[in-house]
């Protein structure tokens, strides 16, 4: 395992994380803490979950997992994260989150999911910065920091605060054209850089044949290029990978066995050989999931991505996605009454009113 600096808080942080958010056996906790052993005995010592993954489940197994770790004696460090703004709301959450995960504090604890630089200021307003400084001189939180899905350099605004040691974002080769001025703005405050989505939300493993140039040689697994990659990238502190079993942990800790980074001038090529740019691209994060018209935005986006990444001539991938893998009618599109609540909450800023527009046939 290779370990680098988070940021500048003297942590040594494993380049591999496990994240809590893609469980194959989430109700049963003891198959769950096999996987985090596994992972910890490859070296990984970063975990990050967060009190909505399976509701609290997520929670719960890592208070097994890391009770077991402790057993076995080996390092961790874990991360997650809040919504709540209010000092009450927020000690409220903490002190269950610290029951479930069986710890005394939170190493880094996360404002959770910032979206636009309104949902920040509205969230300021309640207090929220005064409350995790509380907890920090309490002891219960060791960092403060932030998970933020904003892009250009929208994120430099959020960093003028001062407060935050660590910032989790999203960054991979699909979108990293998009990101790398707010990934920008991370380094020069030489904050901890902790990756979410790396592979693009399954979009890489489900399509590497239009990921063909982030490998080194033919022979080399998609998943393994496209980690690697993000790897060449010197300030990444930790890249998080969410794992299904066991077996998918053990194969993400060959992609780590025998790296050899690139130089700054080959990841630079690497990047002027993407054959496409994956703007726009919906990572399924499901955020958008609370329609009021009842449209089951995520699956249509998802097809919509199929558009995007397969689209051939005289075939509709669009409404044979939405037939043959989500069985919806692509009918459902058209009850969109545009209100907005989906864009607000989408984390890749996608015009999501349009999307719908274009697959109902409102537009052309």
């Amino acid at each position: 395992m290779l370990y680098r600096d988070y940021g500048t808080t003297g942590k040594k942080v494993s380049l591999l994380g496990f994240g809590g958010m893609r469980f194959g056996q989430i109700d049963d906790p003891e198959a769950c803490a096999r996987m985090m052993v596994t992972a910890a005995e490859g070296g990984v010592n970063y975990f990050d979950t967060a009190p909505a993954y399976f509701g609290t489940k997520s929670e719960e197994v890592f208070g097994k997992g890391l009770a077991e770790l402790r057993r076995r004696k080996l390092p961790y460090y874990v991360a997650t994260k809040t919504f709540k703004t209010t000092e009450k709301d927020i000690r409220t959450e903490i002190e269950a989150q610290l029951k479930r995960l069986d710890v005394p504090a939170i190493d880094f604890y996360h404002v959770w999911c910032i979206t636009s630089l309104d949902n920040w200021q509205e969230r300021k307003k309640d207090g929220i910065l005064t409350a995790f400084r509380k907890l920090k001189d309490e002891k219960l939180i060791n960092h403060i920091c932030v998970s933020s899905h904003l892009v250009r350099d929208e994120i430099k605004e959020l960093l003028m605060e001062g407060v935050f040691e660590g910032v989790l974002f999203g960054y991979s080769a699909y979108n990293f054209k998009t990101r790398e001025a707010a990934f920008d703005a991370i380094r020069a405050k030489k904050l901890g850089a902790v990756l979410m989505n790396p592979l693009g939300g399954g979009i890489i493993p489900q399509h590497p044949e239009l990921f063909e140039f982030l490998k080194h040689s033919p022979e080399e697994p998609t998943t393994h290029a496209a980690l690697r990659f993000l790897w060449d990238h010197q300030d990444i502190s930790v890249t998080l990978v969410g794992f299904n079993d066991n077996e998918q942990v053990k194969d993400t800790l060959k992609a780590i066995e025998g790296y050899q980074p690139r130089s700054g001038d080959e990841l630079a090529a690497v990047k002027a050989r993407a054959s496409a740019s994956f703007e726009g691209i919906c990572t399924g994060c499901a955020y958008c999931d609370d329609c009021p018209q009842g449209i089951p935005i995520p699956k249509f986006m998802d097809s919509y991505n199929q558009k995007l990444l397969n689209d051939k001539p005289g075939q509709d991938v669009i409404s044979g996605r939405l037939l043959n893998h989500w069985h919806v009618d692509i009918s459902k599109a058209r009850d969109c009454i545009e209100c907005g609540q989906c864009e607000s909450a989408c984390t890749q800023h996608i015009n999501i009113i349009e999307r719908l527009k274009i697959i109902g046939g409102k537009s052309a």
